[in-house]
């Protein structure tokens, strides 16, 4: 979408086909995208490149993306957007997402629409955290 503000976005997922589509259409809209293929090569990712919104499958083979989530928002806190994938779609699954750390549970396929205004708002919040205070006007 040109004319967006582009975001750092670390992808985990264990689905090679998915993880590269959603990465490559990730930056035909102009935002950085990293591929992990496992949780732990995810959580070394997001640690190391502090991605804007971190894209998570939930079904992940090594550490479960539950405890992705958990690990990360201990380690980072809140200055991320943490958003669970999933094609469990419940309201239990997403319930356990959210207690885990993650603002946001879209469910498999995704709506590109929905990812779009997550990926507007992180970059507007983190436009806001970068934004210089003004300025004290010294008294004459």
């Amino acid at each position: 979408m040109p004319g967006m503000a582009q975001c750092r976005v670390v992808i985990i997922d264990d689905n090679e086909d998915a993880a590269f589509s959603l990465g490559d259409l990730l930056e035909l809209e102009g935002h950085e995208a990293y591929i992990a293929l496992n949780g732990r090569d995810g959580i070394h990712a997001v640690l190391s490149r502090r991605p804007d919104v971190v894209l998570c499958d939930l079904g992940l083979p090594d550490l479960d993306g539950l405890a992705v989530g958990r690990l990360l928002r201990r380690e980072v806190g809140r200055g991320m957007t943490l958003v669970a994938l999933t094609g469990f779609a419940s309201a239990e699954y997403e319930r356990q997402a959210i207690a885990a750390g993650f603002d946001y549970h879209l469910p498999k396929p995704l709506d590109l629409e929905v990812l779009s205004s997550i990926l507007a708002l992180a970059a507007e919040a983190r436009g806001a955290q970068q934004s210089p205070s003004p300025t004290p006007t010294p008294a004459p």
